[in-house]
């Protein structure tokens, strides 16, 4: 009988469930409109290391493996910060926060309009350590992270943007 009845439920709330709205992100695929807006961006170059790092993050997640023509520009400006967190009593500092903040445009470049501007960012801690090159590798492996991270924020934001559009 509870049997019956549960599937009596759930028979009445499955036509419920087609009117949420939810879309796979990246439907359709390859040829899907997400997939192929992502494939027509272009990552402006970045400066500095953290740029370099950046530039080629966002160029891995973008290639879809299309050749297609931009229609968008990706610019990036990065703010990349250490700050000293722990201090001992002879001032020397024992723990580091690296911060990696991104504002970027997504221009369309036929007309140079602006279509997003946001923001993204990460940040890490660092251990010092009482060796000068553990405490560079340290930063320079916090640096590669954060790039990745603020990279995924970025590509999942600007397919957000193309998934809002397809939808017009």
């Amino acid at each position: 009988m509870k049997r019956a009845a549960f599937l009596l439920v759930a028979l009445t709330l499955i036509p419920m469930l087609s009117g949420c709205q939810l879309q796979p992100l990246y439907g359709g695929g390859v040829g899907g409109p997400v997939q192929s807006t992502l494939a027509a961006v272009e990552v402006a170059p970045i400066e500095g290391q953290a740029g370099w790092l950046m530039g080629n993050a966002l160029r891995d997640r973008l290639d879809t493996g299309q050749n297609l023509a931009p229609r968008y520009r990706l610019e990036v400006r990065l703010d990349d910060n250490i700050a000293g967190l722990g201090v001992r009593r002879d001032d020397s500092v024992t723990r580091e926060r690296r911060t990696l903040r991104a504002r970027y445009q997504l221009v369309e470049i036929s007309t140079g309009t602006v279509v997003l501007d946001a923001t993204a960012g990460s940040d890490a801690g660092i251990d010092v350590v009482g060796s000068e090159y553990a405490t560079i590798a340290a930063e320079r492996s916090a640096l590669e992270r954060l790039s990745q991270i603020v990279a995924d924020q970025i590509v999942a934001r600007v397919a957000r943007f193309a998934q809002s559009q397809a939808a017009r």
